[in-house]
């Protein structure tokens, strides 16, 4: 996910405020200091082995072609987990197994979804089934109508007895740009310039920096949870099924965004009635048939499957055991997340990523390198509904956090909610060293987010200080900036050095996420293999170094003890409360 929640929360992007950063940015290689040092011979051999006998494209077509998309908890997503440990099996890695983080929800999976207009004229529709949507009742055909986006219980009863066996048309007629802007984009010197600048007005949305704020998820969350009720009443009033747009320029974009619910994984909040989201040319075309009175007609195939009520959720973990004997027992590691969407075959959301680990992987074990510290790969599950399967790896391992149970907070998926007590650490946690993430598409790495961490910038900027091996890759920038959204997220939480790499966007965010055109053509070879080249020598250098990267203070310590008491004496004449 880009995130999964900066999409996912499209609805409610003009209320987003940005984090403060934890520090002024850093600007990229121009530091002359000379007290670390590469391996170059080794990094030449991974360039070499990286560039010349990549074995990338191989893994996607595998992962994307032969298995497709794998939501979480679905049959698709434990098929691709096994695939996962039999490729780590078959390079050598040590230990490749499926590790639980918990309990999920319903498992699920969409056999197919079709919609044709049937009358006033006959069209073919581009649609997909919304994530967990209960299937129809085999092919129905029925007549549509057009329902506003409801806002509140009271606007129920306008459309009592007007919706029973109807296809509604839910939400606004979409506006469709006719002079788009190109779809590739690519981050020239100015955007990596304004990375590494200092954000002086606090803001770092651009860097999908989810706002501290949790009167605002309540907020979009009661819209989600809303919606679920919306899903009832149209249920309870006999209607046959819910189509709402999905994107245009023959891009539909499907996540839980689109859904009557944002828990429609979970068994008490089932999905009430089918619904599927369609292009927003289709839409515009309905609607304003409808609105001229001219009735409309639908042909609808909504074919999905349930696979029980309580499915485990897993991440993949393997490991290249370390060799020093000081050093082999901490820990560097380098994943992405192995679940995506439906509407495609998640090759950039986030496939992309996983193969990237999967092929740093293969490069060290083709190699027989011998880290000092053991590298460790986690191909994580959940992260699209809450970044659970990397936050079930912390919780388990590292460190716990404490959330509010303020039942007002319930609406908010956890690690959204306000945080309530100082973190727990596991005996793992000061062994841990560092986890770099790939989770932004198929583009080249172009820099690191340091979230802040100016000693572990510092150190990175002298990697990249010399011409080569990082900067003749494209590699150039270091930005003190966060970033969000994914992964790396819940190692920060727990004071722990993670990291998210600026990725060159190319059509990420314009066409590939959450989308039907996340697949393999949109995959950038040469991209991915530069992007699993850096993931190496990043791990690799980190494993090699006499000390761990440096971490950043504990997040949350007024938690830990009072701090951050109001400013006295900044108004003249202002009276003193009365303390007790």
């Amino acid at each position: 996910m880009r995130i999964a929640l900066a999409a996912l929360f499209a609805f409610s992007v003009s209320a987003l405020a940005a984090e403060k950063p934890a520090a002024v940015a850093t600007h990229a290689a121009t530091s002359s200091c000379t007290c670390e040092t590469l391996d170059l011979a080794t990094i030449a051999r991974i360039r070499d082995e990286g560039f010349n006998h990549s074995h990338i494209m191989e893994y996607a077509s595998g992962l994307f072609d032969g298995i497709g998309p794998r939501l979480t908890g679905s049959p698709e997503f434990a098929r691709a987990t096994q695939w996962s440990i039999d490729q780590l099996k078959h390079m050598g890695a040590t230990n490749p197994h499926a590790e639980s983080w918990g309990d999920f929800g319903m498992g699920w999976t969409q056999i197919g979804t079709s919609v044709e207009m049937t009358s006033p004229s006959s069209a073919t529709i581009l649609a997909q089934a919304t994530p967990w949507s209960p299937a129809t009742a085999g092919e129905v055909t029925a007549d549509v109508i057009a329902v506003p986006s409801l806002e509140d219980e009271k606007d129920f009863a306008k459309w009592k007895g007007k919706l029973s066996g109807k296809i509604i048309l839910y939400g606004s007629e979409p506006k469709i740009n006719p002079n788009p802007e190109p779809l590739l984009e690519h981050y020239d010197a100015t955007k990596l310039e304004h990375f590494a600048s200092y954000p002086l007005d606090g803001d770092q949305s651009d860097s999908y920096v989810l706002p501290d704020d949790s009167a605002l998820w309540e907020k979009v969350f009661k819209q989600m949870a809303f919606k679920e009720k919306v899903g009832h009443f149209f249920a309870d009033e006999h209607a046959v099924a819910v189509l709402v747009p999905g994107g245009s320029g023959g891009v539909i974009h499907d996540d839980t965004g689109s859904s009557l619910g944002w828990f429609v994984y979970q068994p008490d909040h089932k999905q009430a009635l089918p619904s599927a989201v369609i292009a927003n040319e289709a839409f515009g075309r309905m609607a304003r048939l409808l609105k001229h009175d001219v009735p409309v007609s639908l042909h609808i195939d909504i074919a999905t499957k349930f696979n029980g009520d309580i499915v485990e959720g897993n991440n993949v973990i393997a490991d290249i055991p370390g060799t020093d004997p000081a050093l082999k027992n901490q820990v560097v590691m380098l994943g992405g997340h192995l679940d995506s969407w439906i509407a495609g075959t998640g090759a950039t959301d986030n496939g992309a990523g996983s193969i990237i680990a999967l092929e740093a992987m293969r490069i060290l074990r083709t190699l027989n390198i011998q880290p000092r510290r053991t590298i460790r790969v986690g191909l994580w599950g959940g992260e699209e509904q809450g970044i659970f399967g990397s936050s079930g790896y912390v919780r388990t391992h590292l460190g716990t956090l404490q959330y509010s149970t303020k039942p007002e907070e319930q609406v908010v998926p956890e690690f959204l909610r306000q945080q309530t007590g100082a973190v727990q650490l596991k005996p793992d946690h000061a062994t841990f060293d560092a986890y770099f993430n790939a989770d932004n598409g198929t583009g080249k790495l172009l820099g690191i987010f340091s979230e802040g961490n100016a000693a572990a910038a510092n150190i990175f900027e002298q990697w990249m200080a010399q011409p080569t091996p990082l900067r003749d890759l494209g590699f150039t920038t270091v930005s003190l900036r966060n970033t969000g959204s994914t992964d790396h997220v819940p190692f920060n939480q727990v004071g722990l050095p993670g990291f998210q790499f600026i990725q060159d966007p190319r059509d990420y965010g314009t066409r590939t996420h959450h989308s039907n055109q996340d697949t393999y053509e949109r995959l950038s070879e040469p991209d991915l293999k530069q992007a699993a080249v850096v993931m190496v020598i990043f791990v690799y250098s980190t494993a090699q170094r006499d000390a761990m990267l440096p971490r950043n203070a504990m997040p949350h310590p007024e938690l830990e003890e009072q701090q951050a008491k109001p400013l006295e004496g900044i108004y003249p004449g202002a009276v003193k409360p009365e303390t007790k």
